[in-house]
């Protein structure tokens, strides 16, 4: 059965309240060499990181990918606590002013209204709201992560309907080389008997045997066959992994360097200009394929 495939870009969120506390998880990824995740995480979550990298590798393969969470507490009272530092700091300053100055010591109000004194403090969570809130948090991100995996297989599918258009235009062009009268068996005799022609004009001295390999050589050089075979092969191969699908990008950016080598030796080993406008056409629909394939997981 075959796989979707994926673009390497897309974005998803979601949010959620547990208990006092509100829940906000957005992920986003865009295209990479390989998987790297990145996460903004409220202070105090950092323990989730490893769970939150395990989710996301479980649905995405390549990119890179990053995560904001946020977790913020609804209004509530915060307790107040006595910052004992701050308070031992002010009375040693006290005492030491009370044996210097002849006044009298600050009242305790006095004291706890200074800045740094009193301080509020969130209320510690207890185990059971905890193991909660962190739950909730990570089926955000398991939500987060499905709406990243559903936007990037939608993406996933246009690109590969434009694949493989391109792959249908690669196959159209090389056949039109492989037919066309240049290749003929005439064609090469003709265009042979010239260069042949121009080489006796040019040295008087070759010998019988050094212009049968001249033309052994020549006519090695204008067959293209092997590369129109390599060409049909190629594109088998790339139509076998559309169908596959999956995280198949790396393959198919590989084929796509692999057509580019044949059209380039095609169009060098060409022997007529029509041959070498096919072999030019060809260059341009596989930069179309390979620069869709970049996009691809």
């Amino acid at each position: 059965m075959s796989e979707p495939l994926a673009s390497m870009t897309g974005f998803g969120r979601a949010s959620a309240q547990s208990d006092n506390y509100l829940i906000l998880v957005e992920i986003k990824s865009v295209n990479g060499r390989g998987l790297d995740v990145r996460s903004r995480l409220t202070p105090g979550f950092d323990v989730l990181e490893a769970d939150i990298r395990r989710l996301i590798s479980e649905r995405v393969a390549r990119g890179s990918v990053s995560v904001f969470l946020n977790v913020q507490r609804l209004a509530a009272e915060d307790e107040l606590v006595v910052n004992e530092r701050a308070l031992n700091r002010v009375l040693t300053v006290i005492e030491s002013l009370s044996k210097r100055l002849d006044a009298r010591k600050p009242s305790i109000e006095t004291i706890l209204a200074l800045k740094g004194v009193m301080e509020a403090k969130e209320p510690e969570l207890g185990p059971d709201e905890e193991a909660r809130l962190h739950a909730a948090i990570l089926d955000c991100v398991r939500a987060a992560v499905g709406m990243l995996s559903d936007a990037r297989c939608a993406e996933g599918e246009r690109i590969g309907a434009i694949l493989a258009q391109r792959i249908e235009e690669i196959s159209t062009l090389a056949d039109a080389a492989r037919a066309h009268p240049a290749r003929s068996r005439e064609a090469i005799l003709a265009r042979l008997r010239e260069q042949i022609a121009a080489l006796t004009d040019a040295d008087n001295s070759l010998s019988e045997d050094r212009l049968h390999q001249e033309a052994a050589l020549l006519a090695t050089k204008a067959d293209i066959a092997e590369e129109l075979d390599r060409f049909t092969a190629h594109v088998t191969a790339a139509r076998e992994l559309l169908r596959k699908g999956g995280p198949v990008g790396r393959k198919l950016d590989f084929l796509s360097q692999e057509f580019n080598r044949e059209a380039n030796t095609l169009c060098s080993k060409s022997n007529d200009v029509s041959l070498t406008a096919i072999g030019l056409d060809l260059k341009a629909a596989i930069d179309q394929l390979r620069e869709q394939v970049q996009n691809l997981e």
